[in-house]
């Protein structure tokens, strides 16, 4: 069991003492299908062209070439808290922000507790997107799917430590679910970040349009169901 698992299950069973945490994780290994699947690739010929079956040799040297050049230059960061779900007369969610969403309300349909959390891999993706965009648009593509992969890999990974921690502290996690994702309003951000102290902390801030940046960022809900 990781260090990670152990402190969250920790935080788990006494409420996390209402502070949020915040942790740094090691660079997850690269899964090279789901780099291409974000370049552009249908899932089969994504997984095809990873393990060679698919002969695009110059696809497969990009999509490495991509992954070996943000190697050691990205954070992998989390930040989170977890709170005790409490609901209203209706049944909706009363978290630390204003929303009304029937979907997160189904989504965390038995859960007592909920993780808070946001990811980022830092803003070192977004200068060599930016770089790429101005000298080689290809291989900016594939540095857009790169920085997708990685922050994706990021959440998976703390999900796979919540998952864990909530076994051993008696409970189940339900899926993540984000901010945006249907009808939980992007807009939720700007309290859902603050409430992390993300801007100070992991450097994430919020633009006009409720977009993160580093744009490689996520906030997502991890419910959590007593067993």
């Amino acid at each position: 069991m990781s260090g990670f698992v152990s402190k969250i299950a920790d935080d788990i069973e006494n409420d996390g003492a209402a502070v949020t945490q915040y942790l740094e994780y090691e660079p997850p290994e690269v899964n090279m299908t789901e780099l291409l699947r974000y370049s552009g690739f249908p899932l089969i010929r994504a997984k095809a062209i990873a393990d060679g079956t698919d002969d695009a040799p110059d696809v497969l040297e990009t999509a490495e070439k991509a992954a070996k050049l943000v190697e050691g230059k990205l954070s992998f960061k989390v930040g989170y808290k977890i709170v005790t779900v409490k609901r209203d007369e209706e049944g909706f969610l009363i978290l630390p922000f204003q929303q009304h969403s029937e979907k997160l309300k189904m989504n965390m349909k038995d859960c007592g507790k909920a993780v808070l959390f946001a990811a980022t891999i830092g803003s070192g993706i977004d200068m060599f997107i930016r770089r790429y965009e101005r000298t080689d648009t290809k291989m900016a593509l594939y540095m857009q799917a790169c920085g997708a992969e990685r922050a994706e890999a990021l959440c998976n990974k703390f999900n796979s430590d919540v998952k864990e921690a909530a076994r051993l502290s008696g409970y189940k996690a339900h899926p993540r679910y984000s901010p945006g994702f249907g009808d939980l309003p992007i807009t939720v951000q700007k309290e859902f970040l603050s409430l992390l102290d993300a801007g100070r902390r992991m450097g994430i801030t919020l633009g006009e349009s409720f977009l993160m940046a580093p744009s490689k960022s996520v906030t997502a809900i991890i419910g959590l169901e007593r067993l």
